[in-house]
């Protein structure tokens, strides 16, 4: 299908009107009649057991309505991966900012008095900050785990041994990431309303809401159909706004108090009880060919969980092997293990671990193409995917255009003759990626989406989709796709509410998922509707379906005359059926196969992005400040849906991969965190971003909603690399720990100048 009327056109976000006027709702919004304000108290100690806790004064204080402590919450052991959490720390605390005890009272004002009140008596254990040193025999016991491993994974391909004696080339480094936070503009936040019937309904900004039944009706020892989440206006989240155990203190406080209680984190709250990017420690060797050909891979690497398992589970594996479908592989193997810290529980952050696994591999890509004498473009072409490749775990590669990515990156940036000026703190860098849309592992009953489009009495449409908006535009893609579909203008399409007592139930928004299965669920539902409008119109006008379809929201003959439009035929139809509305339903089922535990043979996504990223950076050798002044991202996209979201998405992935890179990262003292406020943790203002240039290429993949594929993460996912290869163009240097902030490059400079290689400096 071509010549799209709809999709493909840049079109405003349809809800951008009512945020910029204020008219959007948000949970910080949300007022009842008699709402309590709740505040929760944190440990101030990464890892002790609680020996008692005297809230005898708290509970005196006027306008106090509740305290609660463990004892208060249902004690029941639960988890994403694993079950290890409790809804309030119970016996120990395990890090600095573990939820200790809750109020809720008449104004917020009072429950921070409150929280003063309360006396915890702590005994205090020893703890461990490195996932590396938590990993050792004799490290203090965190959650009762063998060596604090909470997960491991392990795969292996081919003869990997061999593969190394037989290469030409081998590089061999470490790489360190660290914690950083999503930064999303609305904290956590919850407001639960205990209704009479003894459900909880949850109005929650939150990226799974469907998903969150399951895990929030096992915390709480209730029914799934018992737990009604509404999601308001949400305020981004970037990975983070997953399960939360706020979330489920507000709900025991309602509990308690019969009333609806609110629970907004404060920043700094936001920053110690959040969950930050997963940091890991790298241990890589890659050997090449002569001719540049990767012969094998083998990775080590340590994941620091924090407190919580949480999805580092998922992250970790991630980390390990997604990035071997980027190349043609043969010869891998991988060892990862998550491990147990006296830190921030770490969980989803944009990208989910494949950012951290391709800032290794992309910088030792580039290293190879050094030592070999081959341009960095030239060595990714060579071992570049192609449509129809199996990897060696088994994804197959419908549809891919990295090649393409690559040239057309090379063209815009101007690669070759920039590469050759050579001038003074100058230097270009390349980086490529793959990703998902959509992984089968994550929620293995299923992994599709489906959708409900009913046509209302006056000829418009209601789409109700279990895939949710965050603030990517996901609402506005879905009514483009639906009008697409339908072939109606898009203003007669509405986005219904998110509600889990009527929408279908949908996985949320992650793995960069939500266009291409949430859109092909759509456009399935809209193809099931308009069959049933003509079928009706059909026996309506004694006109052949086959010679009647709708154009531009009225329906037509073979012959493009009027025959009635929609709006008549709403009405005809309900009043013909005693008042129901006609229904269209659709479903995607992705056909994937769910990466088998043991081997890890698999095909986990429907379909597969890919991109390429060049920065051009200017490093002051006098300073060591890093500025990126330009930028390009060409990027497979399958098909553009709204080309003004998809600008939006590239130009803030790229944004927050140079905070990452540069100036970002979450700083303990003893495992307290130390710049839990935008005053000293460093975000990219507008200054510290460059011009950027954005290339879609269209590969049309054929299972997915309008050929659609995820761009959301791999917008991230080379920044990091891209810019540290530019920074070894420009002074020669390698950097191999993140953030690259001065002082760090300085002391490589300084070292390169005494021949010296110099070692890194860890700070998990």
């Amino acid at each position: 299908m071509t010549g799209y009327k709809t999709i493909g056109k840049s079109t405003p976000f349809i809800d951008a009107a009512e945020k910029v006027t204020g008219r959007a709702v948000y949970t910080t919004d949300m007022k009842f009649p008699n709402m309590l304000y709740g505040k929760i108290l944190r440990s101030t100690i990464p890892h002790g057991r609680i020996v008692g806790i005297d809230t005898s004064e708290a509970e005196k204080l006027p306008g106090v309505e509740a305290v609660i402590t463990a004892k208060d919450t249902p004690l029941i052991k639960f988890g994403i991966f694993h079950e290890d959490w409790y809804i309030l720390a119970h016996e120990k605390v395990r890090f600095a900012g573990d939820e200790v005890a809750a109020v809720a009272a008449i104004n917020e004002d009072i429950a921070g008095e409150a929280l003063k009140l309360i006396k915890v008596h702590y005994e205090e254990l020893p703890a461990v900050f490195d996932p590396k040193e938590a990993a050792q025999p004799d490290a203090v016991d965190i959650n009762g785990v063998k060596n604090n491993i909470a997960s491991k994974f392990h795969v292996e391909r081919g003869n990997v041994d061999q593969a190394f004696e037989e290469s030409h080339l081998i590089i061999e480094k470490d790489f360190y990431t660290t914690q950083v936070y999503q930064a999303y503009m609305e904290t956590m936040a919850a407001v639960v309303k205990p209704e009479d019937n003894g459900r909880l309904t949850f109005y929650l900004p939150i990226q799974i809401p469907s998903k969150t039944r399951v895990t929030y009706a096992k915390a709480l020892g209730m029914k799934i159909e018992d737990i009604h989440v509404i999601q308001p206006t949400t305020g981004g989240g970037f990975g983070a706004k997953m399960e939360t155990v706020l979330h489920l203190i507000a709900a025991v406080l309602a509990q308690k108090t019969g009333k609806p209680v609110r629970i907004i984190n404060t920043r700094e709250e936001d920053f110690e009880g959040g969950n930050p990017r997963v940091p890991m420690h790298f241990h890589v060797k890659m050997g090449f060919s002569k001719e540049g050909m990767i012969k094998a891979k083998d990775l080590v690497l340590y994941a620091g969980a924090g407190g919580r398992a949480c999805y580092g589970v998922p992250v970790l594996g991630t980390a390990c092997f997604r990035h071997d479908q980027l190349y043609k592989y043969e010869n891998v193997r991988a060892n990862g293990y998550l491990v147990y810290t006296n830190m921030v529980p770490s969980g989803c952050f944009r990208g989910f671990g494949n950012s951290q696994g391709t800032f290794c591999i992309e910088c030792i890509m580039d290293e190879a193409a050094e030592k070999l004498g081959i341009d960095p473009a030239d060595i990714r072409l060579r071992n570049a995917v192609y449509p129809g490749f199996v990897s060696c775990h088994g994804w197959v590669i419908n549809s891919c255009l990295l090649q393409e990515c690559i040239t057309k990156a090379v063209e815009a940036a101007q690669w070759q003759e920039k590469r050759k000026e050579k001038k003074s703190g100058r230097g270009i860098g390349l980086a490529c990626c793959n990703h998902v849309s959509g992984y089968s592992a994550f929620f293995p009953p299923f992994h599709g989406s489906a959708a409900v489009i009913r046509m209302n009495m006056d000829g418009k449409f209601l789409v109700m989709s279990g895939e949710i908006e965050i603030g990517q535009g996901q609402k506005t893609a879905f009514a483009m796709m639906a009008a697409e579909a339908l072939d109606v203008p898009l203003e007669n399409v509405r986005m219904a509410p998110i509600d889990t007592d009527y929408i279908p139930f949908g996985l949320g928004c992650w793995a960069s998922r939500s266009t291409a299965l949430g859109g092909k669920a759509i456009q399935n539902a809209a193809e099931d509707l308009k069959g049933k409008i003509l079928q009706f119109v059909s026996q309506e006008y004694g006109i052949a379906v086959e010679q009647l379809s709708i154009a531009n929201g009225v329906v037509v003959n073979t012959q493009g005359e009027e025959i009635t439009d929609l709006s008549e035929i709403g009405r005809k139809y309900l009043y013909k059926t005693n008042g129901s509305y006609l229904y269209g339903q659709g479903y995607v089922d992705p056909g994937t196969v769910v990466p088998d535990m043991a081997t890890k043979m698999g095909n986990p996504s429907i379909t597969y992005p890919f991109a390429c990223h060049i920065a051009e950076v200017d490093v002051d050798v006098e300073t060591g400040v890093v500025k990126v002044i330009d930028y390009v991202a060409a990027h497979d996209v399958g098909k553009v849906i709204n080309p003004m979201g998809a600008e939006g998405q590239i130009e803030g992935g790229v944004a927050m991969g140079i905070g990452w890179a540069l100036t970002e990262n979450m700083v303990y003292q003893n495992g307290v965190l130390k710049n839990s406020h935008f005053l000293d943790y460093r975000l990219p203002g507008s200054k510290d971003v460059p011009d950027m240039k954005s290339i879609f290429l269209e590969s049309n993949d054929p299972n997915t909603g309008f050929g659609s594929k995820g761009l959301g993460e791999p917008a991230i996912n080379p920044v990091v690399p891209a810019i540290a290869n530019a920074i070894h163009d420009a002074v020669g240097i390698r950097l191999t720990e993140l953030p690259f902030t001065p002082d760090k490059v300085l002391k490589a400079i300084q070292e390169k100048k005494k021949n010296k290689e110099g070692e890194p400096c860890r700070n998990f």
